[in-house]
Order: structure tokens, then C-alpha cells, then sequence
């Protein structure tokens, strides 16, 4: 890893529109990291425009178009890959992963096959659509389900973020209940075995301070919620979660972490910014639990702390990656 101090922090002096909000289950959280992605690109020198992601946005791009988009959505339109095909189809150069890697990344079954095709460790799980347990019976599926997975057991939505659905189960008789708390956010259930460790999130950024100008990993951060669960609560209250930048493990295990995370974000092709939730188990593998396409920007969100723990300041980061859309062909 190259030093990465800074003595020149990246002004621009671009035209940027910062897309937010939308209409996906996440919106708060997303007019919260578009509010302070805004401020920050200013710090740095852009001219700033905050637009949601309505009717009008179209109109916007062709008669007012930015020198460069950021999406600083989370949740479905956001992170599906549906607004970055609609910038690659009015040809805006806009900052984060193309629409056919997000695609690729915000379907969690399909993400954990890839990764496990490639020999990265990401535990084990199984998805099965609201139709399987009408069809087959529910009882029926949940006992199979625990035979095969053991518990305790994590049921989350197999697509979206923030935790939004997702629970720990260690008892059987509990997971009818998890279970539709999964099927209010997304039609299938995505049921993985729950690996107690050490919970970390690693994000990578392509700013060209990487190794012959390639993305480069920030700091691991570590999380140890309050209440035991890193639940949608524990992200956005501040003081409901502890954060340790870097994370107490040892060299090799942050080692570990951060050729995981580069690893994961070349394999899904993901573009600029990502960052990559993982638990570092009882043997010190690193167990990849999701890749997100759109960070959290927000005041307890990790990528900032991630940057700030390497003295980055977060409008500096994003003005390099507007830099680099803009110059993109």
C-alpha cells in the first residue's frame, strides 16, 4: 500500500449534480448522505446541485447537464443499476459502478455466487422466492432450511441495504415471524448461517492514489454495535454503535481484508467507490457479507470514517472521483 498522506488536497471546479433520495425504502438515509456529500463537494471547489431522483430529472440532465453526476442513492433505483443505465443512455459521466455491475452486485445471491466461484469465503446460504414457502409450506421449508444451515441463522431481504428486514434467529420458532419481516422488503428470503466474529467493513476507492494508479483500500473499520446487532438503528443513531479505525486485528488479518475487498470489487467489475461488510471469523477468515455499490455518506456512516482515519477529507475524495468520470471515455 503506498503512503497516502495528502499534501495537495483535489479541488474542482465542476459542475456537479448530487442525485438523492428517491423513492426506495432508504430515502432518508440517502437525502442524508446526498445533504453531506453536497457540502463536502463544495468545501472542494464544485458547484453543487442536489436533485432527487423524480419526473423532472430527466428534463434536468438535457437541458442543464452537469459535468458529472454522483449517486448518492441507496436502495432500489440507486444501486439496481435502472438511474446509472438512464446517465449511460443521456451519456452524463457520473461517479460509481456501471448499470450492468450494479445489477450484478444488488442481487445478493448472484453477488455470493460469483464470490464463491472465485474462491472467496462468504458463508454459506440459500434464497428461496415467497412463492417456495406458499407452495411447499412454510413449516416444511424452515425445517429443511435449519437441517441443511444450522443456527443461528441470518434472514435478510436478498435484495437492499441498510439492514432493513434482516435479523438474527437462533431459535426455530422464531423464523415464520423473521421471515416475513424479510418478505415486507423484497419478494425472497435470503436465509445465511450467522459467523460470529469480528464485523468489518472495507471500502475501496478509485481516486488514482492506488498502486500504478488503480483502486486502493481505506482503512477497515470495525463495527461493534451496542445492542449486538448492526440493525438499521444501529447504523443511523449516532452513539448506537462503536467504530474502530483501523480495526484491532492483527497485520495478517487486515491484510486479509483489504486483498478481499480489491478482490471483490474487481470480480463484480464495480467502478470508483464500494464497500465491502465482512465478519473475520474464529480463524481469521474473512467472510464477505455483501459488496454495496453506493456507500452510506452520512454522519455515522463508515466510508467517511474510513477516509477521515487516514487524515482524507471526504469532498477531497470525491472531487478526485468526479475528476476522473469527467476524464473517463
Amino acid at each position: 500500500m503506498p503512503d497516502v498522506a495528502r499534501t495537495d488536497p483535489a479541488r474542482t471546479e465542476a459542475v456537479v449534480a448530487v442525485l438523492a433520495g428517491g423513492l426506495s425504502h432508504e430515502r432518508e438515509v440517502s437525502l442524508r448522505s446526498g445533504r453531506r456529500l453536497a457540502a463536502a463537494l463544495r468545501d472542494a471547489g464544485a458547484a453543487v446541485r442536489e436533485w432527487d431522483t423524480d419526473a423532472a430529472l430527466m428534463e434536468r440532465l438535457r437541458t442543464d447537464p452537469p459535468d458529472a453526476v454522483v449517486v448518492a442513492l441507496h436502495g432500489g433505483e440507486g444501486e439496481n443499476g435502472s438511474v446509472q443505465a438512464v446517465l449511460e443512455l443521456l451519456g452524463v459521466p457520473f461517479v460509481g459502478t456501471s448499470s450492468a455491475a450494479c445489477r450484478r452486485a444488488w442481487d445478493k445471491p448472484t453477488a455470493k455466487a460469483e464470490l464463491a466461484r472465485a474462491g472467496l469465503d462468504t458463508p454459506d446460504w440459500i434464497a428461496l422466492p415467497h412463492a417456495t414457502f406458499r407452495e411447499l409450506g412454510a413449516r416444511a421449508v424452515l425445517e429443511a432450511m435449519v437441517d441443511r444451515l444450522g443456527l443461528p441463522l441470518m434472514l435478510k431481504p436478498d435484495q437492499g441495504g441498510s439492514a432493513l428486514g434482516a435479523q438474527v434467529v437462533t431459535d426455530a420458532a422464531d423464523l415464520p415471524a423473521a421471515m416475513v419481516s424479510c418478505l415486507a422488503y423484497a419478494d425472497t428470503v435470503l436465509a445465511e448461517r450467522f459467523i460470529r466474529g469480528t464485523e468489518v467493513a472495507v471500502s475501496v476507492v478509485d481516486d488514482g492514489r492506488g498502486d500504478d494508479g488503480g483502486p486502493r483500500v481505506l482503512p477497515p473499520v470495525e463495527v461493534v454495535p451496542k445492542g449486538g446487532f448492526y440493525d438499521y438503528t444501529a447504523r443511523y443513531t449516532p452513539g448506537a454503535a462503536t467504530f474502530h479505525c483501523p480495526a484491532r486485528l492483527d497485520d495478517s488479518a487486515l491484510a486479509a481484508l483489504r486483498e478481499t475487498a480489491l478482490a471483490a470489487h474487481r470480480l463484480l467489475g464495480l467502478r470508483d467507490v464500494s464497500r465491502m461488510d465482512a465478519v473475520v471469523d474464529a480463524e481469521g477468515r474473512t467472510q464477505i457479507l455483501e459488496v454495496n455499490v453506493s456507500p452510506g455518506l452520512t454522519e455515522t456512516s463508515l466510508l467517511p470514517i474510513a477516509a477521515e482515519a487516514e487524515g482524507t477529507k471526504l469532498g477531497d475524495l470525491f472531487a478526485a472521483l468526479v475528476d476522473r468520470a469527467i476524464a473517463r471515455p
